[in-house]
């Protein structure tokens, strides 16, 4: 048996993704296929680095080692080609926290930060809940995978004087892979106009052959004094409760007042689980990731293939990347709010709803695919029973 067809049992484990659903929706019966963590096992390497530091049993405070920051340099570059020294890091509690830090660092309240349209929900919020100004620029699908609007984002960085833009690389929820090419485009924007530029590459791992991933940190080096590029080991294997990220930062300037604000908000400190878990991934996991990519393109071809199969008339945006796949379910239901709650009563499956991520998601929802074939056919089988 593959390891990640292996079904983990996770209901009554303070999950957010298996036990809030009941609460939420008030049933006990539902498939959650939302939330984006995965249901596999993260690499027994990782587990047995935890048990290590448990079996000690003495908890105190913990240093940032040097071989952590080492494990970080030598992923990045056998990984991804970007090349970074000890100066360059800073470890935080997550990328969301560390995202809310950087816009209080490097903007003031009222000023614009440009996002995209659909896109991960919490850069809307954070932008709104420090009193930015939020400004969106909606992407255009074509066949069947997401284009930015460079016209449209140009125009709003200057009808709107946009001081920040966050982008999501690769997308989420489109799963896109952005291109060099277009990366390239993005970076030119942001120095014609003085934006800085925000880069989430959580999903930097998560990338489908023949797709590749490029970093913002090798386009072009005179963006490295306007760059902050956020990332973490977690979402790549399966870490999510660690609460550990990394911040790359190579202009010392703006690291400088990134960590001054850490500071200011006693925000410096960072989960030793985290620490542990971080390190014993980078060193230990590759070959567990090598695993688990095939395993997650199978699966998004799978779904594919059943919707193609079975409701075509949904519209399916096939992910070069990240276990996320987002669907348009126009044709059989236009109201938001209607459409989620047929699924759950109905099909007895949870999907994130699409409007969340933007105006743009109307009338779609985001499937998580991160989970056992068979747990994935159980769900897009209720899927299908929504609209039979």
């Amino acid at each position: 048996m593959n390891e990640f067809d292996k079904k983990i049992a996770r209901r009554n484990t303070e999950s957010v993704k298996w036990d809030s659903i009941a609460q939420t929706y008030h049933a006990n019966d539902l498939l959650p296929l939302w939330v984006a963590d995965m249901d596999f096992l993260s690499p027994t390497s990782v587990k047995q680095a935890f048990e290590k530091y448990v079996s000690h049993g003495l908890f105190g405070y913990s240093i940032i080692s040097d071989e952590l920051y080492q494990a970080v340099i030598d992923w990045e570059k056998e990984q991804h080609d970007v090349s970074l020294a000890k100066e360059n890091i800073t470890f935080t509690s997550g990328v969301l926290a560390s995202l809310a830090v950087a816009i209080q660092t490097f903007t003031e309240v009222g000023d614009r930060i440009l996002i995209h349209d659909p896109v991960y929900p919490p850069f809307a919020s954070i932008v709104e809940n420090n009193q930015r100004q939020l400004v969106r620029s909606k992407l255009i699908e074509k066949d069947h995978k997401f284009m930015m609007d460079f016209e449209d984002m140009e125009e709003k960085m200057i009808t709107e004087n946009v001081k920040v833009m966050i982008l999501c690389n690769p997308h989420n929820p489109g799963g896109r892979v952005w291109t060099r090419e277009e990366l390239i485009k993005v970076v030119a924007l942001c120095l014609k106009h003085d934006v800085l530029l925000f880069s989430d590459e959580i999903h930097q791992d998560l990338v489908f052959a023949p797709h590749t991933f490029t970093s913002m940190l090798t386009i072009d080096e005179s963006l490295n004094d306007s760059l902050v590029v956020f990332t973490s080991a977690t979402k790549t294997f399966n870490l999510a409760a660690i609460k550990n990220s990394m911040v790359f930062i190579k202009n010392p300037t703006l690291k400088a007042a990134f960590e001054k604000k850490l500071v200011m908000n006693q925000q410096h400190e960072v989960n030793t689980f985290g620490l542990i878990g971080t390190k014993a991934a980078y060193d230990t996991g590759s070959d567990w990731l090598s695993k688990l990519l095939p395993y997650l393109k199978n699966n998004a071809e799978l779904a594919q293939d059943y919707f193609k199969e079975n409701l075509p008339g949904v519209r399916v945006m096939i992910p070069e990347g990240t276990y996320l796949m987002w669907l348009d379910f126009s044709a059989y239901e236009e109201d938001d709010q209607t459409l989620e709650q047929l699924l759950v009563t109905k099909g007895k499956v949870v999907l994130n709803p699409g409007i969340t991520f933007g105006p743009a998601g109307h009338s779609h929802m985001r499937l998580n695919l991160a989970c056992p074939k068979e747990v994935l056919l159980d769900g897009l089988e209720r899927i299908k029973k929504t609209f039979a």
